[in-house]
């Protein structure tokens, strides 16, 4: 990691001949680099907290509901499988599902009436990419924050009853200002990694959102806008920016530990 990562951050502050530069970072600011990165924010901030708030309600559900077992283990399983499902798989089964002429999207036209399209729902749009990222962060969200919700102890509940306080004191003192720290760090970790996702997001809209790990790949391997130093400006923007997210994760995430320990 260290390597290529070095190789990136030397060739965003060089020319094509090896001299110093500072104008492939200055070349950040264009009007469609710029777009790219904010689309590309408001992608994966839309699916980390929709994943995060779903995600930590099946898991929730599956520790503290009261379900059968068997149900936790079927549902970590899947998540499991589920968080490394992306790239063109992942792309082609919402293409197949969600798209014009998908299952899901003929069904609901032929048996129940209902146009999913001429509401404006495009599956090559913001909302299309949002909703195909949700499949593997909200499993992601699962496998991450199950072993916090774990580390709530039974006696701290045991000790609330008997104060007198009733359920939703108990989560609102006690659950929630515990598991915060984790809930908000795994959020951060979430938004890093729809933030880096490139093989879904080609496969499924090409180049008609401008995100930017796209606009990366048109810079480094494309034919018109071939520029391979630029591409390095903006990978190193993308390192910085995920970078700076990893370390509020892992903040947050010891924060959360000495509560769980």
């Amino acid at each position: 990691m260290i390597a290529p990562t070095a190789y990136l951050i030397l060739g965003a502050f060089q020319t094509p001949e090896g001299t110093f530069t500072l104008g492939n970072l200055a070349e950040l600011w264009q009007p469609t680099i710029r777009a790219a990165y904010w689309i590309s924010i408001k992608v994966s901030f839309a699916s980390a907290v929709i994943g995060a708030l779903v995600g930590l309600a099946i898991a929730i559900a599956i520790v503290r509901g009261g379900l059968p077992r068997w149900v936790r283990g079927a549902t970590m399983t899947f998540s499991g499988v589920a968080s490394n499902f992306a790239g063109v798989p992942l792309a082609f089964a919402f293409l197949a599902t969600l798209g014009r002429l998908g299952l899901v999207t003929i069904l609901l036209r032929d048996i129940f009436g209902f146009n999913l399209y001429a509401t404006g729902f495009n599956i090559l749009s913001f909302s299309g990419l949002t909703l195909t990222y949700l499949y593997f962060q909200i499993p992601l969200m699962v496998v991450i924050i199950t072993p916090a919700i774990d580390g709530l102890k039974k006696e701290w509940g045991e000790a609330a009853a008997t104060l007198g306080a009733t359920q939703w004191q108990y989560w609102r003192m006690v659950v929630i200002p515990v598991l915060w720290p984790s809930f908000l760090g795994t959020v951060i970790l979430l938004f890093a990694n729809a933030f880096g996702a490139i093989a879904t997001a080609y496969a499924l809209t090409g180049s008609s959102l401008n995100i930017v790990p796209i606009l990366l790949y048109a810079q480094i391997r494309g034919d018109v806008l071939h520029n391979p130093h630029l591409g390095y400006a903006i990978a190193f923007g993308m390192i910085f920016i995920t970078g700076m997210a990893n370390v509020f994760y892992i903040w947050f995430r010891t924060r959360s530990e000495r509560w769980l320990k």
